[in-house]
This record gives C-alpha cells, structure tokens and sequence, in this order.
C-alpha cells in the first residue's frame, strides 16, 4: 500500500464553507519510507486503500467497484475505465505495480472487488468503509476525526499537483467537469492557480 506518516498538512488553506458546522474537512495523506503504516497486501484493507489512492475515486465508486471494472481477466489491469455515480462521466486511471499486486493477492471470486463480510453477494457499503478506514488510523496513531475516506480520494490528486503544477491534468483525474471545482477541491488560491497557467506557454 502507498505508505503514510503522521507528517499531514491540510488540503486546504481556504476557509471552508462549513467552518461554524462540526465536520472537519478531510486530509490528505503525506508518502513516507518509514513504512509503518503497511497493510498486507492480501488483506481487503491493503487492496482497498490502494485502490482508492490510485482511482481517486469518491467512497461511492470505490466500494461499488467490480471485478470485472479492474481485474476482467483475473488479474489487475494496468489501467481502468469507471462512470462515476455522481456526475455519471467515465473516468480513467491507473493501477501502480504495487496496487496491482495486492489486487492479485486479494482478489477472491464474486461480482464485487470489495464484498461485504456479512453479505458476499453485495459490495462494501460506504459506511463499512469509512469504518475501516477509521479503525486502520486508530492503529497506527493518526486521529480519525482529521482524516476520511475522501482523504485516499484527495491524496494522489494533491501531490500530482504539487510535483506539475498541471490543474487540468488533475481536473481529467478527479472527474470534475469545471476547473473551478478542481482549484477549490485542492485548496489552491485562484491567483496561485493563474500564476502556475501564465508560466505553461502553448
């Protein structure tokens, strides 16, 4: 699994419109070496945080993913094709070797990539989910209440933006259909965006 480390920054330096509200705005996660954060790559968590890291899809998507949408010829494809639910676009991504390997360890027959224990024949609900996500962080020292499903979400997507600068490329990523909800989704002030777009000459 791509590994964490407690060093967290916000994915927002903007005040969010729910500031007076009780919910926190999720946060991304920082890559570290240290490597103590691992999952086993055969366990259902390690081969869902992949996925949802490499995918940046929405809880929703993630869980309703099938195995025909990743592994149609029983072992992880290096790429992928999924419609979201929200917007119902179709949106590419990739599947890095260490994804695709927990995918190959874990992947059990069924209809769903991520079946729910109690019922094989359904997949993962978004609230099994955010619990297992909640519970991993428990584990290794991080606080739950700072972090959610939509942090896996956020994580890719924020440090490809950091490393190119490229907010369409993101854009294209995420899904979204406006650049104007990709500048608000990673947090950036709309001048630094304009700046970074000035600076790519065509």
């Amino acid at each position: 699994m791509t590994e964490v480390l407690a060093t967290i920054e916000s994915a927002s330096k903007n005040v969010p419109w729910n500031k007076e509200r009780s919910s926190v705005q999720s946060r991304h996660f920082v890559p570290s070496t240290s490597g103590r954060s691992e999952q086993s790559s055969k366990s259902k968590v390690g081969s869902l945080f992949n996925v949802a890291i490499d995918s940046k899809l929405r809880g929703c998507d993630v869980v309703a993913l099938k195995v025909d949408d990743i592994a149609p010829n029983g072992h992880a494809a290096d790429r992928a094709n999924v419609r979201q639910r929200k917007t119902g676009r179709p949106v590419k991504f990739e599947l890095t070797e260490s994804t695709r390997q927990a995918v190959d360890d874990y992947l059990k027959a069924g209809e769903y990539l991520f079946a729910g224990r109690r019922r094989p024949n359904c997949s993962l609900t978004t609230r099994q989910y955010a619990r297992l996500l909640s519970n991993w962080l428990s584990s290794v020292g991080l606080a739950p209440h700072l972090f959610g499903t939509h942090s896996l979400r956020r994580t890719k997507a924020t440090l490809i933006y950091r490393h190119t600068g490229n907010l369409r490329a993101v854009q294209h990523l995420l899904g979204h259909t406006k650049i104007e909800s990709t500048v608000r989704y990673l947090g950036i002030e709309v001048d630094d965006a304009l700046a970074i777009a000035e600076q790519v000459d065509i």
